[in-house]
């Protein structure tokens, strides 16, 4: 059986990018869903001279091995004034000290959400032209505009969104 972890950008514990991601999961067939909470990986903020006093931290490197029994990844992320949330940001950031390539060459479906018309376009775009030079091996994409007028007692209501997403998650599994 194939091993799929996922991540949701965030660090709120009312995140509806980890919805969506619970959503999509229950979308595959014939696989181990493995999802991190950020909540779990509370860190310091990374910075050089951190890391050469203390070492690259322990739940670090506990993630770090955790991310090597991937076959593939989901990514939900969130979008804060354009970008990464400052959680994320941070995990990448110290996961890329501990194996640059934090992708693994695994396939992605990286997705975004929020209450606006965007849904995060600005952080899906980023991402996606960055998570390639961390690993990420032919991405598929999804985003979700308007959150909240379409997406209703855990699932996607909108049978353009719910059909999109469908198709994406079968792209997707072609890959793993």
């Amino acid at each position: 059986m194939k091993k799929i972890i996922t991540i949701a950008g965030s660090n709120s514990q009312k995140s509806i990018n980890k919805r969506l991601l619970c959503y999509t999961s229950g979308l595959l067939e014939n696989v181990e869903i493995t999802s991190i909470d950020l909540n779990d990986y509370v860190l310091p903020i990374y910075g050089v001279d951190f890391e050469k006093e203390y070492g690259i931290p322990t739940s670090i490197k506990r993630l770090n091995e955790i991310l090597n029994t991937a076959d593939a990844f989901i990514i939900s992320l969130a979008e804060h004034n354009g970008s990464y949330t400052a959680v994320f940001k941070n995990l990448i950031d110290w996961l890329s000290r501990a194996h640059m390539k934090i992708w693994r060459e695994k396939p992605m479906l990286l997705m975004a959400t929020s209450p606006g018309g965007r849904g995060g376009a600005s952080v899906l775009q980023s991402s996606s032209s960055y998570f390639p030079f961390l690993g990420a091996k032919h991405i598929e994409t999804f985003l979700l505009p308007s959150f909240y007028d379409n997406f209703k007692e855990g699932e996607i209501i909108a049978k353009n969104f719910r059909k999109e997403l469908k198709e994406t998650t079968v792209r997707f599994s072609k890959e793993f």
